[in-house]
């Protein structure tokens, strides 16, 4: 059995699975979630379940988070309570969440002082990925520390690689989030197009899933559309997020980036009308509001 000691902080969508996979390779981890059905779920596949985030970082020496925002890792790690008041010189928190730079940087600059090192290492996949252990992992910070973790990444990620210093990894996952939110809006819009066109929607996937047009965000979303699933895993309002991130970075180094400002607005607007909780495909109901078309089989 390795004999790392980890934690893990957020169990969710995400972070419930990639728990499980380093259990799974045998490593002792103890976690915790605030939704105690998700704690429940982690103790059930052989996790040690304690009842705050301060007794994982007393416990690990190395903690993983997977967290919704940067105001939660923020408050997680530097927070009253938190992670860089328990934990001891030489550890090593690892942020699987996606954020942006600045809070992976101030993160960092927050637990030199006590001899922590922070990793800002955001996951691109999808639950399915992270089911899988198949997830592309993105890694800013320390050099040494990275070499440290990467083979407990290596458990729970295909690909995992270092891109530089604290807050690259962040940097390097809000443009990976950008390309796939463009993907998802082209995806939508070029299905509507082909339903007004006259196009059977199955039999076009058929015919260009192969080409240059093809990819991994077409093979999650042509099911969906005709199958009208649009139960997450990744949600409008993750999206949301994570591309408003992008254009925050965008603008505070003055590169204009015009096709991710139209996409963030179309997944606003999915938003404004309750959509947030649904599957980044539920995009399509926007055209199909606005054309009267249908995709697919009955309307959600």
């Amino acid at each position: 059995m390795p004999d790392t000691s980890l934690g893990f902080l957020g169990l969710g969508v995400m972070g419930g699975p990639m728990a499980r996979n380093l259990i799974k390779a045998g490593y002792a981890v103890t976690g915790f979630d605030t939704d105690r059905g998700r704690l429940g779920r982690f103790a059930a596949a052989g996790g040690k379940a304690v009842p705050s985030a301060a007794e994982v970082g007393g416990a690990s020496e190395i903690v993983f988070l997977s967290l919704p925002t940067g105001d939660v890792v923020r408050q997680v790690v530097t927070g009253e309570g938190g992670l860089t008041a328990v934990m001891r010189s030489g550890l090593v928190i690892v942020d699987l969440s996606t954020t942006e730079a600045k809070v992976a940087q101030d993160a960092a600059a927050a637990c030199a002082p006590r001899g922590i090192t922070f990793l800002d290492a955001p996951v691109s996949g999808g639950e399915q990925g992270a089911i899988d252990a198949t997830l592309s992992i993105m890694a800013g910070g320390d050099a040494a520390a990275f070499a440290r973790c990467k083979p407990i990444l290596s458990v729970i990620g295909r690909s995992v690689v270092h891109m530089g210093g604290s807050g690259m990894g962040q940097a390097a996952k809000l443009i990976n989030n950008l390309i796939v939110a463009a993907g998802f809006a082209a995806v939508c819009e070029g299905w509507a197009l082909a339903v007004k066109a006259g196009l059977d929607p199955a039999t076009l996937h058929e015919a260009i899933k192969g080409g240059w047009a093809g990819s991994r965000v077409m093979e999650e979303t042509i099911p969906r559309l005709l199958k009208r699933d649009f139960v997450p895993g990744g949600t409008v309002d993750i999206m949301t997020k994570d591309v408003g991130y992008a254009l925050n970075m965008a603008r505070t180094l003055d590169l204009p980036v015009p096709v991710t400002a139209l996409v963030h607005e179309l997944f606003r607007m999915a938003k404004a009308q309750g959509k947030g909780p649904k599957a980044q495909p539920v995009l399509i109901t926007l055209w199909e509001e606005w054309t009267g078309i249908q995709v697919g089989g009955s309307k959600a």
